[in-house]
């Protein structure tokens, strides 16, 4: 609330016409000021949506025949983190600490299969293929499905969990293990639980879907198309996957020194030629 009165008391000293006057350009230029004073993006928008609020009030509560001059363009758009992602030796740590064949073979399918937390909960034995080795991801985000494939150590963490998997009538494959719940699937929070658990153990500052944007590393490191790490993880935009474009340093560096190599090599045939 203090918070709040301080940012309508800067704005209403700043204004200089009288507040029912106020237009959207009054606004722009405040929110200039703002940028001239090298606020955050975030903060701009703290500012921007309490004086929202502040005309709200005064027009629902103070009956005052008032037209809030803020408007949906004045929010400022905010730069979206790099989705972040393992390193090998940190992927290699984290299994170290991971117990049971159930949690191996959860985190495994994240790693190798791109596949959410909600979606490796919700897994059923309908919708995988051992054969072809495909996993059917039904009703993944934005209601879409997906062919997942997968790899050799996939496979083998999830045969392996089968094996031991309690008898039981879920048609949920990864079933609790302990406490009142036991035997029944496990939730979406149980899964980060155990995340949250392995990776204090490893001093590694993850979450489940640091796993999935490992895997979308990991591949475009070893020249995966975009087309088809974007089939796989199931994005809707390319855009959105090629965000881990901007991450994959490794391939960056191995296309420019490859690149470099052919120049330096017509350079060098233009100088015999020459």
């Amino acid at each position: 609330m203090k918070n709040y009165l301080n940012i309508i008391r800067h704005f209403v000293i700043w204004v200089d016409v009288p507040l029912e006057n106020a237009t959207h350009l009054t606004i722009s230029y405040y929110i200039d000021r703002l940028m001239k004073n090298r606020l955050a993006p975030k903060t701009i928008n703290c500012h921007v949506n309490c004086i929202r609020q502040f005309y709200h009030y005064l027009r629902d509560e103070e009956g005052l025949a008032i037209t809030n001059p803020v408007r949906r363009s004045h929010i400022q758009k905010m730069s979206k983190p790099l989705p972040r992602h393992l390193r090998d030796e940190q992927v290699e740590d984290f299994f170290k600490v991971v117990k049971g064949c159930r949690d191996k073979a959860m985190f495994m399918l994240m790693l190798r299969c791109g596949m959410r937390v909600e979606e490796v909960a919700n897994l059923t034995m309908g919708v995988i293929d051992v054969k072809r080795r495909t996993i059917l991801v039904e009703d993944g985000k934005g209601g879409k499905d997906r062919i997942v494939y997968m790899s050799n150590d996939v496979l083998q963490s999830f045969l392996s969990y089968l094996k031991v998997r309690p008898a039981s009538r879920a048609r949920k494959i990864f079933l609790s293990e302990k406490g009142e719940s036991k035997g029944q699937p496990i939730s979406i929070r149980g899964i980060q639980r155990r995340m949250e658990r392995y990776a204090r153990k490893a001093k590694i500052k993850l979450s489940c879907h640091h796993l999935r944007h490992t895997m979308a590393t990991q591949m475009l490191n070893a020249d995966a198309d975009l087309s088809t790490i974007q089939d796989l993880l199931g994005h809707s935009s390319v855009k959105t996957t090629q965000r881990y474009c901007r991450i994959s340093n490794l391939k960056v560096q191995r296309d420019y020194f490859k690149a470099m190599e052919v120049i330096m090599q017509r350079t060098v045939c233009n100088q015999h030629s020459a």
